[in-house]
């Protein structure tokens, strides 16, 4: 299961996707987010599937790969169904059982609200597949530069997300080896209920966390040993600049953002 969360890892490939400016990715990716909280029908939905086809296919990366980075959230995603499919009031009554009430309103909610959690966790995913860590750390730092006069640390905040996102693979690593270490020696992950799996998770965390501790020390000495001292007089070896196809990603977005609206103004309360 660990080896199918993506959230964090970079995909390595030559695309238009990956070519474009960072600061634009990170605005395009709120705008995206946006517009899946304006989606009011499936009709939007769809809008949202052809995009997110369509960015995978410029982007070079594989779409199975995007949707392993669903895996581990599949409990999420199915509690969030069910929650939705009994506590849902509606009218058209599908199937009535004792205390068990399933509408054609309370279905169509709960599908609505599962692709949204879908939606987001795939739309935020294609950002780090698509962007390297150090691209993402100037992009976040540039957009928030302004901040400065008022004594914002933007290149600190910029470094520490950097960081947690470049660590994210790490740690599940290092989690992958301490569980098949102590699978080794005859620890159960696998057998039982949902609370005893997660009572056998409870011996992974003082090694995790020592691990963590450990790593975090050596980045520390690394940065202090090349004279890292936060951002103050630091040049960048890749000035970013904004090109043609940035703009054009730009539109295509407004585009999509324009269709939402229009979308959540005639089609607002109609789910199918």
């Amino acid at each position: 299961m660990l080896s199918n969360i993506t959230m964090g890892q970079y995909y390595p490939v030559d695309s238009r996707v990956h070519r474009l400016d960072p600061r634009i990715k990170l605005i395009l990716t709120i705008v995206f987010i946006v517009c899946v909280f304006l989606a009011h029908s499936f009709v939007g939905y769809l809008l949202l599937t052809a995009f997110l086809i369509m960015i995978c296919r410029l982007s070079c990366v594989p779409f199975r790969f995007l949707l392993r980075g669903l895996k581990p959230l599949r409990m999420i995603i199915i509690l969030t169904f069910l929650l939705n499919l009994f506590f849902t009031p509606g009218e058209d009554v599908w199937l009535a059982f004792w205390i068990i009430r399933i509408t054609r309103e309370a279905f169509l909610q709960a599908l609505f609200y599962s692709l949204r959690l879908v939606f987001l966790v795939a739309g935020t995913s294609l950002l780090t597949l698509t962007t390297s860590p150090i691209a993402l750390s100037d992009g976040i730092e540039l957009l928030l530069s302004p901040l400065r006069r008022i004594h914002f640390p933007a290149h600190e905040l910029a470094m520490m997300m950097t960081i947690a996102l470049r660590f994210i693979p790490t740690l599940l690593e290092e989690t992958d080896k301490i569980m098949k270490a102590q699978m080794a020696r005859g620890a159960d992950f696998e057998s039982g209920n949902l609370l005893s799996r997660a009572r056998a998770m409870v011996p992974l965390l003082v090694p995790l966390f020592v691990s963590a501790f450990r790593r975090a020390g050596d980045l520390a000495l690394a940065m202090e040993s090349r004279c890292y001292h936060g951002g103050e007089g630091r040049t960048r070896l890749r000035v970013l600049k904004i090109t043609r196809n940035d703009w054009i990603a730009c539109g295509v977005l407004a585009l999509l953002l324009a269709l939402i609206i229009l979308e959540g103004i005639f089609l607002k309360g109609v789910l199918f």
